[in-house]
């Protein structure tokens, strides 16, 4: 028989060790994405396809459109700001502290309603979403300004969208 202390200094066999991702404050890879600014530090590649977690900073009046994620759930930590989201037909107003999940299938978006930048966490599961930014946005450069999309670049959206399990949902 084995006591409490003795489990608790048993290795866990769930995760091989040596296996931590650490992604220390202000790194990974940032990318603009029209006028909003997306962080990410966690990936397909280093999550095993199991996640994608992205730190995203939304100027006011920003997000997208509405949209679904047939099989990815996403979910969003409000560091701050006003945040509307819509939620099939329907919106509410998320605030600093507040979590929201959104189920896969649901239609969904943000818009930054405050006069301020929102901060958020945003993660998807599974992974692979990060591809979707890195595919039409520009790698963000320290002091420089984002550039709005241009009428070509939506249309690029709108075709490349479908590639990353991704449906337009005007």
């Amino acid at each position: 028989m084995t006591t409490d202390t003795e489990s608790a200094a048993a290795p866990s066999t769930a995760y091989p060790p040596g296996n931590v991702i650490h992604q220390p404050a202000g790194t990974g890879p940032t990318i603009w994405f029209g006028d909003a600014i997306y962080t990410f530090k966690a990936e397909k590649d280093n999550t095993n396809g199991v996640m994608t977690l992205a730190e995203a900073s939304v100027p006011p009046g920003s997000g997208p459109p509405p949209h679904i994620h047939p099989h990815a759930d996403e979910g969003f930590y409000i560091l701050g700001g006003e945040i509307e989201f819509l939620n099939g037909e329907s919106t509410f107003i998320a605030g600093e502290g507040d979590f929201v999940y959104v189920p896969r299938g649901t239609r969904h978006r943000f818009r930054n309603v405050g006069l301020h930048v929102a901060r958020l966490l945003f993660f998807f599961t599974a992974a692979g979403m990060e591809g979707f930014f890195r595919e039409l946005g520009t790698e963000a450069v320290k002091g420089e300004s984002p550039t709005p999309f241009t009428p070509a670049q939506r249309k690029r959206i709108v075709e490349v969208a479908p590639k990353y399990d991704l449906k337009l949902a005007p």
